[in-house]
């Protein structure tokens, strides 16, 4: 429903303006807004013109005319003057304020439809008979964006994402929990994964620069029609998830860019165990120290070439070399060999999601 304050803001513009004093009443005869100058003309007065099957009344110097919204009543507007102007005047706040009883009713709804479409709260008939009900397209590309900020305050990420994603664009900005913000972004024809990271990039920079918020966007791929949009936002979920276990570096993740990080992430806790029991028995990777993870990384990064790892760690050769024979000594896998290094790195992402899990509370 529409807050008193939009009400009070409505009616002393139009006061402003037309010099006209008005109040508005609740059915109960309670006064919601009014002007400065407006006299209370008493509850029973409003509450018998509530009840009375007329749309206007003249009581005196007071003009009583109903806001309706589909044939309910929900307020009483009083306006108080002489002759045709007050009237007319009390007219046009009718006018204006059942228009934004509308608006913000629709503001609402759609809200809500996008909320219980997201989390597949709706059936099949329902989602496109509601849609056609609240204007939005059917059938159109879109992708979901989650973004994830621990420092929200009074909806600073979504107010300013609401002024760079506009619905009239068909793009919709709504929440399913406190701790992000969901943007469903519409697409034109053949727009594809570059124009989904330039946006989540965008949304990085603007929410640092504006805000001073340090956030994680994920995104899902580009769905067509309006029925997969929650396909596009647990592909963003499951990249936000996927993303601050084993690319906790990165602040914009994208779904098919997950990789064996998504594989890893849907095997069964069990299995993982049974796996890194198996490639290194009692020796767990994360007893190995900074300097040893450092190095292997490091290996990885430079496609398992010891004269550039050398190098980019400023240590002689066989000071690399001595490393790598001491971790092949511990774990029984020599990582210069593609077989080793592929199992290493893979245990290395199981042992991290063993322990993403070991930390959250179910």
């Amino acid at each position: 429903m529409i807050s008193s304050q939009i009400i009070q803001n409505s009616i002393e513009e139009l006061k402003n303006i037309t010099k006209v004093e008005l109040c508005v009443y609740d059915v109960n005869g309670a006064p919601v807004a009014a002007t400065s100058d407006m006299p209370d003309i008493g509850a029973e007065l409003v509450e018998g013109f509530a009840a009375s099957p007329a749309d206007s009344q003249v009581i005196g110097s007071h003009y009583l005319l109903k806001i309706l919204d589909e044939r309910e009543l929900l307020y009483v507007l009083v306006a108080k003057g002489h002759g045709d102007e007050a009237y007319t005047i009390g007219r046009i706040a009718v006018c204006q304020l059942q228009n934004l009883i509308v608006a913000y009713k629709e503001r609402f709804d759609r809200n809500n439809f996008f909320q219980n479409l997201l989390l597949d709260n709706l059936l099949l008939i329902d989602i496109y008979n509601r849609a056609k009900k609240l204007h939005i397209e059917a059938v159109m590309p879109r992708a979901v964006f989650l973004i994830e900020t621990k420092m929200e305050k009074d909806g600073i990420a979504s107010e300013l994402l609401k002024e760079m994603f506009s619905a009239q664009n068909g793009d919709y900005i709504t929440a399913v929990d406190e701790s992000s913000v969901i943007l469903i972004k519409s697409l034109q024809e053949g727009e594809g994964q570059e124009i989904l990271e330039q946006t989540a990039h965008t949304i990085v920079d603007m929410l640092n620069t504006e805000a001073m918020l340090s956030v994680k966007v994920a995104f899902g791929t580009v769905v067509q029609e309006l029925k997969d949009v929650s396909k596009s936002y647990k592909e963003a979920k499951m990249a936000l998830d996927v993303g601050k276990i084993f690319y906790a570096e990165r602040n914009v993740i994208a779904y098919n860019t997950l990789g064996i990080g998504r594989l890893i992430y849907q095997l069964p806790v069990n299995l993982c165990r049974i796996f890194i029991k198996e490639i290194f028995g009692e020796h767990m990777p994360e007893e190995l120290d900074g300097e040893m993870l450092n190095t292997v990384n490091q290996f990885f990064e430079n496609n398992l070439n010891v004269s550039a790892t050398s190098r980019e760690l400023f240590v002689h050769r066989n000071t690399l070399v001595y490393r790598i024979e001491k971790l092949q000594e511990s774990t029984g896998l020599d990582i210069r060999t593609f077989d080793d290094a592929l199992t290493f790195k893979i245990a290395l992402m199981v042992v991290n999601y063993m322990k993403y899990l070991d930390s959250v509370e179910y």
